[in-house]
């Protein structure tokens, strides 16, 4: 694309996003800081800004093949990816298939049980408050999303669920769990954002369960870049 990178609008935890040129595009630099428990535990995944930049692109161009728009526009390099420029619904949409992390220790399950059916969980995105857990009725009292918007996120983030789960058991892979972002366009539409990552999702091995994601940072289970490098390894058939 002929467009050039401009000043820097924004710095999360694990990207940077700058604007360009051209105001309908952004470009994101993914980064290799490692952050969990709302910020409180901090460190760096070597190598991780480039797989999650690069597995985050193999994803999204996957669902933009099942019929889901997402903000994906080009790759650049490594690190960095143009994107449509959306304004981030503030919502942490988190699909769950097992029961894991959080969810366990909130309603006392063992890890590892299957869910009868997949669970749809908002949180609002506000550090400041640890993303607490939202429901719809505050979603609309709040303004963070109107009744029609959350019925388009809500089929977003099943047919991202369902892409994913097919994916993923093609390559021996369980998806447990998974966190996406939506953003609207200027005309408001809805549409897939963030990333899609061993940072935002939980990969187990469908064998053993070994856990393939941010989780060993987070639980200090160490070989976290073997299991970033081999989540990459089976996506790209590069093991």
């Amino acid at each position: 694309m002929n467009i050039t990178k401009l000043n820097q609008i924004y710095e999360g935890k694990a990207k940077k996003v700058y604007a360009t040129s051209d105001p309908a595009y952004y470009i994101v630099e993914y980064k290799d800081d490692a952050t969990a428990f709302n910020g409180l535990k901090k460190g760096t995944i070597t190598g991780k800004g480039v797989i999650n930049n690069k597995m985050s692109n193999i994803m999204f161009r996957m669902l933009e093949g099942k019929g889901i728009k997402t903000h994906f526009v080009e790759e650049l390099s490594d690190r960095e990816t143009v994107v449509r420029a959306v304004k981030i619904v503030p919502l942490e949409i988190i699909i769950r298939n097992v029961a894991a992390g959080s969810f366990s220790k909130r309603y006392g399950v063992e890890e590892g049980r299957e869910l009868k059916c997949p669970t749809l969980e908002f949180s609002l995105k506000d550090d400041a408050l640890n993303d607490p857990l939202i429901n719809d009725s505050h979603i609309i009292a709040l303004g963070v999303a109107t009744e029609k918007e959350l019925e388009q996120i809500r089929k977003l983030a099943y047919g991202v669920n369902d892409a994913l789960k097919e994916f993923f058991a093609s390559i021996g892979v369980k998806l447990i769990d998974f966190k996406i972002e939506a953003g609207r366009l200027p005309d408001g539409t809805i549409i897939l954002a963030d990333e899609i990552s061993p940072d935002t999702c939980r990969f187990w091995d469908a064998k053993t369960n070994e856990k393939l994601d941010k989780d060993r940072f987070r639980r200090d289970m160490g070989r976290v870049e073997e299991a970033y490098h081999e989540i990459f390894g089976r996506i790209t058939g590069k093991k």
